[in-house]
């Protein structure tokens, strides 16, 4: 890098000596910007201010407070920290040296000073800081750049999976806000676990975060159930029910068949895919489609479990009333290891009051 490039530089030199102080400016103030402190204190008084020195020559014997000191004052500090530190000093032992370094900074030399050797060390580690400052604000730049393109990925991730949310919920007049409050109840179910043993590998914020995107897709599949069952106003026979239970194959298919158009066959959407095809699988076994039981059963779809019954239980049908909070958190925990996941169970046990709050606030 050319001296002109450089001319703009600050360079700090900290020496009690008036002699070296004097020394010092009329070597570098021709070629750089030149601040002098005859202090340890009034250094880093100096480094108080809003604009930095690119580089600080300081020696190590000075009255007060060392050069050391200094230095380690410097380091310390996270808004000092990347100052480059070059000791100029009388103290030439291999152990000062080593000490010298040690302490952050970035070269070590000894008194009586070579012009010349001064000289070319500045001028090379103000390129270097020079260098390292344009690679740093570079990469500035292009972390934002990234940081924007990961946020209009997950604007379009959200919009396909509320898109086809939408599509289910016009099917669908007994929804009305359910897939709003079951993508809550999964999501407070989820940070309560996340610290548990059995589901912290998996409770991760980016995972919770999909999972609370996932939820409203569970029941996707009922665009494909016939109306005349869907809309039965009254309890489906067992051959109806038969049909309906398709619903979990038909939402997974369905999915799946976006997510190869998406990405080749992996995508944000397998999360929604194991919700849509296991969350009717019972802990025991006895659910469907696959008959899935315990650990078998995706624990997205465990969640789904409990919050989806919850909101069927309180929420009115065509042929039942709703059963009150109290009711519904009466039946979850009679499913405690039969139905439902014991440690979900007892996670919902913990935070039933906030199931009852979202149920408030989305209210039909």
């Amino acid at each position: 890098m050319k001296n002109n490039e450089l001319r703009n530089s600050t360079v700090l030199v900290v020496d009690d000596s008036p002699e070296n102080l004097e020394l010092m400016g009329g070597l570098l103030g021709d070629l750089y910007r030149v601040k002098v402190a005859n202090s340890g204190a009034r250094a880093l008084k100096i480094l108080e201010g809003d604009i930095l020195p690119d580089l600080i020559l300081l020696d190590v014997m000075m009255p007060d407070m060392s050069g050391w000191d200094v230095c380690k004052a410097i380091k310390s500090s996270k808004r000092l920290a990347d100052v480059v530190v070059i000791f100029l000093t009388a103290k030439t032992s291999a152990e000062d040296e080593k000490l010298g370094f040690d302490l952050g900074a970035v070269d070590y030399i000894s008194k009586p000073i070579n012009p010349a050797t001064l000289l070319a060390r500045v001028k090379t580690h103000l390129s270097l800081k020079s260098m390292t400052d344009v690679l740093r604000d570079r990469n500035l730049v292009l972390k934002d750049e990234i940081d924007k393109g990961v946020q209009e990925i997950r604007a379009i991730q959200e919009t396909t999976i509320h898109a086809m949310a939408s599509l289910a919920e016009t099917r669908d007049n007994e929804t009305g806000n359910h897939i709003r409050r079951t993508q809550n109840y999964v999501k407070t179910l989820a940070l309560t676990l996340r610290a548990h043993p059995r589901f912290s590998h998996y409770l991760s914020d980016e995972q919770i975060e999909m999972l609370y995107l996932s939820a409203p897709l569970h029941d996707i599949g009922k665009v494909g159930i016939p109306d005349h069952i869907l809309l039965k106003p009254g309890r489906l026979d067992a051959t109806e029910f038969e049909v309906m239970k398709t619903h979990t194959t038909l939402g997974y298919q369905s999915i799946l068949s976006a997510t190869e158009r998406l990405s080749g066959g992996s995508s944000f959407l397998t999360c929604a895919m194991e919700i849509a095809l296991s969350h009717q699988e019972k802990w025991d076994g006895s659910g469907y489609p696959q008959g899935l039981a315990g650990d078998e059963i995706p624990i997205s779809a465990r969640l789904m479990a409990v919050a989806d019954v919850y909101d069927a239980l309180i929420s009115e049908r065509y042929y039942k009333k709703a059963f009150s909070h109290e009711v519904a958190v009466g039946i979850i925990l009679d499913g405690r290891g039969t139905h439902f996941d014991p440690d979900v169970v007892d996670a919902f046990k913990r935070i039933e009051a906030e199931f009852l709050a979202i149920a408030t606030r989305f209210a039909d």
